[in-house]
C-alpha cells in the first residue's frame, strides 16, 4: 500500500510541476464531458416536453378542424370552377359532432368547440381574450381539473345560461383580491357569471393548433349553447344566404344544439358552426379505423366536399419524439467525439512527457523501481488529468445547461445518468489512452536512459 502511495505522490508532483501542459491536456476532456452533459440535458428536456404535451392533448384523441382550400390553379377551366361552386358544404357543425358520438361505437367522448376572439372588461380593466364555447367533455378530454367552483350543469347547457369557467391567469388578473366564484365579468357585450376556475397548467404557455392544445390558463369557457344563442352562430348566415329560410334552436339529449336564423350579414372568412371537434377513442388500436370512418361520414354529410382536416396528436407527438431522439443521438455522438479527441490529446502529451523524462525513468529504474512501477506512475498521471478534467467538465456542463435554458427558453434537465456516463467515459479514456505512453516509458532501457542527456 505504501508503495502505491509513493507512486501516487510522484505522479501528483509531476502533474503539478507541469501545470500549464496538464491544463491544456485536460481541455479536450473538459469540453467533451460538458458537451455530453449539455446535449443529454437538452434531449431529456425535449422528452419531458413531449410527455407533458401528450398529457395535455389527452389520450387517444382525434382532432377535426375546418379546412377551406382557396387556392386555384391559374389554368383551371371555367367548367371545373362551376362544378366546385355547385357542391355546397354546410361546414363543420354540432350535428357532425352528434353524429360521430351517436353512430361510431369506438368513440368514447366528443368535444365540439366554438372559439371567438373578444375583449373582457372588469373594473376599468380591458384585455383581449379568447372565449371558447365547450361542453363538459372538453375538460375530461384534456384532463383539466377545477381549482375551485363547479362544472357546467345540465341547466346551463340546455338553457344557454350566461355562465363561464375561467383560467387561472384570468382569475389572477381580474380578481386579484377577491373570490371570483359568483362574480361577473363582461366578455364582449355580455356579462358572464364565474362558476369555476381551472387549475394552472404549467406547460400550457403557447398554442399548438396541430395538436389541438392551447393556453388553457388564459381563456374563458362558456357552454357552447351560450355562445351560439347569445353571441353568434355562424351557420345561421350560411343557411339564410343559401336556403333563405329560418330554423329554430334545437336541443339534443346529449347536450348538443343547433341554431340558425335568416337575419344577419355574410361572414366570408368562416362559415363553420364549430371551430374544432375533438374525438376521444376508447383504445389506441382503434384510432386508425376510427379516423377512416370519421372521414367517410363527414364526406357524406358535407356532400363530398373535403372541407375538414383530421389529425391525430399522439401520432404527431410520437413522430416529433422520434425526430428529436435522432437529433439528440447525432448531437451526443458529436459531443462524444470531443472525449475521443481529448483522449488522443492525453496520449500525445504523455508520449512527449516520456521523451522528456527518459533520464528520470532511468534513475527510478536504477534505484529499484520495476516496470510495473513506471507503468503505474505514468498511468496515474493520465488518470489524474482525465479525472480532474471530468470533474471540471461536469460543473461546466451543468452551467452550460442552465445558460441554454435561460438564453433560448429550451427546457434542459441534467440527469444523474448523464453525469455518471460522461465522467466514467472520461476516466476510461484517460486510462485507455494513457496506457500506451506508460508502456513505452516502462520499456526504456535503464542504462540507455541514464546516459540520455
Amino acid at each position: 500500500m505504501g508503495r502505491y502511495l509513493y507512486i501516487f505522490n510522484i505522479a501528483l508532483e509531476a502533474v503539478f510541476a507541469n501545470r500549464f501542459r496538464s491544463a491544456l491536456t485536460a481541455l479536450g476532456i473538459i469540453f467533451g464531458v460538458a458537451a455530453v452533459i449539455a446535449m443529454m440535458a437538452i434531449g431529456k428536456g425535449a422528452q419531458k416536453e413531449i410527455l407533458e404535451q401528450i398529457k395535455l392533448v389527452g389520450v387517444n384523441n382525434i382532432v377535426i378542424k375546418p379546412f377551406i382550400d382557396k387556392t386555384t390553379a391559374a389554368g383551371e377551366e371555367e367548367t371545373d370552377s362551376k362544378k366546385k361552386v355547385e357542391k355546397y358544404s354546410p361546414g363543420l357543425s354540432l350535428k357532425d359532432a352528434r353524429a360521430i358520438a351517436e353512430f361510431i361505437p369506438s368513440v368514447d367522448k366528443v368535444s365540439p368547440e366554438v372559439i371567438y376572439e373578444t375583449f373582457i372588461i372588469k373594473d376599468g380593466i380591458r384585455s383581449p381574450a379568447t372565449l371558447s364555447g365547450v361542453t363538459p367533455d372538453f375538460f375530461r378530454v384534456y384532463n383539466l381539473n377545477l381549482q375551485q367552483g363547479s362544472m357546467f350543469t345540465e341547466a346551463h347547457l340546455r338553457s344557454g345560461n350566461s355562465v363561464c369557467i375561467i383560467g387561472p391567469k384570468i382569475a389572477s388578473r381580474f380578481f386579484p383580491n377577491e373570490e371570483p366564484i359568483g362574480k361577473y365579468i363582461k366578455c364582449g357585450s355580455l356579462w358572464l357569471k364565474v362558476v369555476g376556475v381551472l387549475e394552472k397548467i404549467a406547460t400550457a404557455g403557447t398554442d399548438n393548433e396541430d395538436l389541438g392544445i392551447s393556453n388553457y390558463n388564459a381563456k374563458i369557457y362558456a357552454p357552447i349553447q351560450t355562445i351560439l344563442l347569445r353571441y353568434k352562430d355562424r351557420s345561421t348566415v350560411t343557411s339564410a344566404s343559401i336556403h333563405g329560410q329560418e330554423e329554430s334552436f334545437v336541443f339534443f339529449g346529449d347536450g348538443f344544439a343547433s341554431f340558425s336564423s335568416s337575419s344577419g350579414t355574410s361572414e366570408e372568412s368562416n362559415i363553420n358552426q364549430v371551430d374544432k371537434i375533438v374525438v376521444q377513442v376508447k383504445e389506441s388500436m382503434l384510432i386508425e379505423p376510427t379516423v377512416r370512418i370519421i372521414k367517410q361520414m363527414l364526406l357524406r354529410r358535407h356532400t363530398g366536399v373535403e372541407d375538414f382536416e383530421i389529425k391525430v396528436p399522439e401520432l404527431l407527438l410520437k413522430q416529433e419524439q422520434r425526430t428529436k431522439d435522432i437529433f439528440n443521438i447525432v448531437l451526443g455522438a458529436i459531443a462524444s467525439i470531443s472525449l475521443l479527441v481529448g483522449g488522443i490529446g492525453i496520449m500525445n502529451i504523455m508520449l512527449a512527457s516520456v521523451m522528456e523524462r527518459i533520464r528520470e525513468i532511468g534513475v527510478r529504474r536504477a534505484t529499484g523501481a520495476t516496470k510495473n512501477d513506471i507503468v503505474t506512475q505514468f498511468l496515474t498521471e493520465a488518470t489524474m488529468i482525465s479525472f480532474t478534467g471530468g470533474l471540471i467538465g461536469i460543473i461546466l456542463g451543468i452551467l452550460l445547461s442552465k445558460i441554454i435554458m435561460q438564453a433560448t427558453d429550451i427546457l434542459t434537465i441534467v440527469s444523474p445518468l448523464s453525469i455518471i456516463v460522461s465522467f466514467g467515459v472520461s476516466v476510461a479514456v484517460g486510462i485507455l489512452f494513457g496506457y500506451m505512453p506508460a508502456k513505452r516509458a516502462a520499456s526504456q532501457d535503464p542504462v540507455e536512459s541514464l546516459r540520455h542527456d
